[in-house]
């Protein structure tokens, strides 16, 4: 399975914030924003600092994905 943060970024769209925006406000460093960017795998700490920033749930941010075999 791997990460997928496309409601993230829907999210960012219809509130009207930038990535670079969230970024700055929730102090995430550029590598692991990076990561985020590429649909990698980041700690949870940072996740929930997302979630804490959006008022939202963690499933309102990222999902799980099958990856086809």
């Amino acid at each position: 399975m791997k990460i997928s943060y496309k409601k993230l970024w829907i999210m960012l769209i219809e509130r009207d914030i930038s990535k670079a925006k969230l970024r700055e406000e929730t102090k995430i460093a550029a590598g692991t924003m990076s990561k985020i960017n590429k649909g990698e795998e980041v700690a949870l700490s940072v996740l929930l600092r997302i979630c804490d920033y959006l008022d939202c749930d963690i499933g309102d941010i990222c999902q799980a994905v099958r990856e086809e075999k």
